[in-house]
């Protein structure tokens, strides 16, 4: 499946801004199931200074300094993904049958273990603490002996079923523990959630953000810049001690928001975008500025094939959409 994913991000501020530096994470992951065709990031006003880099999770990532007076800053993210259908890793017979307890015992900590990358993902963060309120609600869905993927898949179903999907319930920085007593949120604290409770039971777990192609309703026009950024979660199975260089394994991906799962990707209509510990990992961009102490933020999302946007599509913020040069 070919998407084209636009993401645009405008920033009004109430008076000059002076200096301003950024930090960007808009640029999607090559990855397995996912090709970036073409990705191209038009900041305006223009930098006095930009580079790209990697971060530890492997993210591409984009750093830039405005240093002229400016009133709006406006930027751009526009890439062109190839996603395909993901299948089960191969492994030994029964591999992905390993029951949870089995994991659990594999990321123990035991003197001169081998070392495992995705152990790091066990540990609390700031948006994915590890508290016994979570290893409650999620206890029930990891009954003994079963297999780590299928109480996953328990897990995220339950969440979806039991919290109940409001917008505007939560903020960007909610902690998921209200989240959860609250019995509402959005993709991000039901993400949270997820991730915490996985945690909580000893079983790693990462944060993974990204795109979801929606399709308008039969006999409407797709709106542009109407979507808007996704959130979902992934838990890592080890091949347990099937390795002689070394424990390793694969991730699984569960979307609590829409019930879904699959290696490396809920789906082909999801564009993974960046993983890490929780949001404040993988946040779209985060900058200090000096001057203007206030801002009103603006942010459109359009996902959907190329032939559905084109020249004669308007984006929100005034300026047209150009067609994709690889399109």
């Amino acid at each position: 499946m070919l998407l084209r994913v636009v993401h645009q991000t405008l920033y009004r501020y109430h008076g000059a801004v002076d200096l301003a530096q950024h930090m960007t994470c808009l640029s999607p992951r090559d990855m397995p199931g996912q090709t970036v065709r073409s990705h191209r990031l038009t900041v305006s006003p223009e930098p006095a200074t930009r580079r790209g880099r990697t971060d530890a999770f492997g993210n591409p990532r984009a750093f830039f300094a405005l240093q002229a007076p400016h009133e709006q800053l406006a930027v751009l993210a526009d890439s062109l993904i190839e996603t395909r259908p993901t299948a089960p890793p191969p492994g030994p017979p029964g591999w992905h049958d390993t029951p949870w307890e089995e994991v659990r015992e594999h990321f123990r900590y035991r003197v001169q273990a081998p070392y495992d990358a995705a152990g790091e993902f066990l540990f609390p963060s700031p948006m994915a603490p590890r508290d016994d309120a979570f290893a409650s609600f999620a206890r029930r869905c990891f009954t003994p002996a079963l297999s780590l993927i299928a109480a996953a898949r328990n897990l995220s179903g339950h969440i979806h079923r039991t919290l109940r999907y409001q917008a505007a319930s939560t903020e960007v920085h909610t902690p998921p523990l209200q989240a959860l007593r609250q019995g509402s949120g959005v993709c991000q604290d039901f993400a949270h959630i997820l991730i915490a409770s996985l945690r909580s039971l000893g079983l790693p777990a990462r944060y993974v953000s990204g795109y979801l192609l929606t399709r308008p309703p039969p006999g409407q026009a797709r709106l542009i810049g109407a979507d808007a950024s996704h959130a979902w979660a992934s838990v890592y199975l080890p091949r347990v001690g099937t390795d002689a260089d070394g424990p390793s394994g694969a991730w699984f991906d569960l979307d609590p928001t829409n019930d879904r799962s699959g290696w490396d990707s809920p789906g082909e209509d999801y564009v993974t975008l960046a993983i890490g510990r929780d949001y404040t990992d993988v946040s779209p961009m985060r900058g200090v500025i000096q001057g203007s102490a206030q801002h009103r933020l603006e942010v459109a999302v359009t996902v959907a094939p190329p032939s559905d946007l084109d020249e004669a599509a308007w984006y929100p913020h005034g300026a047209p959409l150009p067609p994709h040069e690889n399109a």
